[in-house]
């Protein structure tokens, strides 16, 4: 279980304790010997140093020429690679909708297994969703012990203060987070694309979630204002949702689902803040609501009516990585992975 604090987090938002003690804050060795062996961001030692170094560059950047290129060239780099991306991801294993802290998570988790095809899509042209920044659009990013694994694992540094950890700002984890996830051989993510619906097949048990229904998101936002402009899809063998909470481009799948009747209608929503059970309880109801769908992250509370947790980041991490090993367990089951 999550380590419970409220007011603790919230002072933790405002400052990180300029009196640190050594040792307290984690800084990954290993991140520290790739700067320093940086032939492009030397660590210097003096004034004297600094100076002789911005001399240095500035000769350099002033006598730089960059190579010729053809227009048409950048055009058929750019277009030629995406449309190759699109025909590879046209079936792919596990569709991710929405590129936020949980889902996000979710795809670092299945790079660890290289023979899974991820498909991440993201409507906004910026990944990242609402963890570019703690709460209240301060910095400082809060996550209650265990969450904090994730961390260690891709080196971003943090204070410790024993229930929780501080990260001096939330993008030190979200680019990191990012960077893993797409830096990956079988990770594909297509931004500023939206999902319009789900694809589902009718089984006797119900309705079966099979895929995504996409459109570039300025014609999804612009339905309105337009004549009809049809969308294509993705075929997925599982779909994790984690578009977040209800707003104006959240809960999409837990929206579509009761509107075609495949969830009881009136969903209970996200309840008022409790920090000491949300978490809890978002991790814990991170499943599989409907066959072939996974949801995780705030968009579980849409569903489950779980309490949001406000400025703390810790189950937003773990669902994903939780969603990520039930879509495993659901390409066994249902499609003979592993066999």
């Amino acid at each position: 279980q999550f380590a419970p604090t409220t007011k603790t987090i919230a002072a933790a938002m405002f400052a990180l304790r300029s009196s640190r003690v050594a040792g307290a804050l984690r800084r990954p060795a290993a991140a520290f010997a790739a700067r320093a062996k940086s032939s492009l961001a030397p660590v210097v030692s003096s004034p004297a140093d600094t100076l002789a170094y911005a001399d240095k560059q500035l000769a350099h950047f002033d006598g730089m020429s960059f190579l010729p290129i053809k227009e048409s060239t950048v055009s058929r780099e750019m277009t030629t690679r995406y449309m190759g991306d699109m025909v590879d991801h046209a079936e792919t294993d596990v569709v991710i909708i929405g590129a936020g802290s949980a889902g996000l998570s979710c795809a670092y988790e299945l790079t660890k297994h290289k023979d899974i095809r991820v498909t991440i899509i993201e409507q906004n042209v910026a990944p990242g969703g609402g963890c570019w920044l703690g709460g209240q659009l301060f910095s400082a990013m809060v996550v209650r012990k265990p969450g904090h694994t994730l961390f260690d694992e891709l080196d971003v540094p943090y204070d410790d203060k024993g229930d929780y950890v501080v990260v001096k700002h939330a993008a030190l984890f979200m680019s990191s987070v990012i960077r893993a996830s797409l830096i990956a051989e079988n990770t594909k993510l297509f931004n500023a694309v939206a999902v319009e619906d789900l694809l589902v097949r009718q089984e006797d048990e119900g309705v079966r979630v099979r895929g995504v229904v996409t459109n570039w998101s300025l014609v999804t936002q612009n339905h309105d204002t337009q004549s009809c402009m049809d969308p294509q899809v993705i075929e997925a063998k599982v779909v994790v949702t984690a578009t977040g909470h209800d707003g104006p481009m959240g809960a999409t799948s837990a929206k579509r689902l009761e509107a075609i009747g495949a969830l009881p209608a009136g969903l209970p929503g996200m309840h008022a803040m409790d920090m000491g059970t949300a978490e809890d309880a978002v991790l814990h109801m991170t499943t599989e609501v409907v066959p072939g769908l996974i949801f995780a992250g705030m968009e579980v509370a849409e569903v489950r009516g779980c309490n949001r947790m406000g400025p703390t980041f810790g189950a937003m991490l773990m669902s994903g990585q939780k969603a990520a090993s039930l879509a495993i367990k659901a390409l066994e089951r249902d499609h003979g992975y592993g066999a």
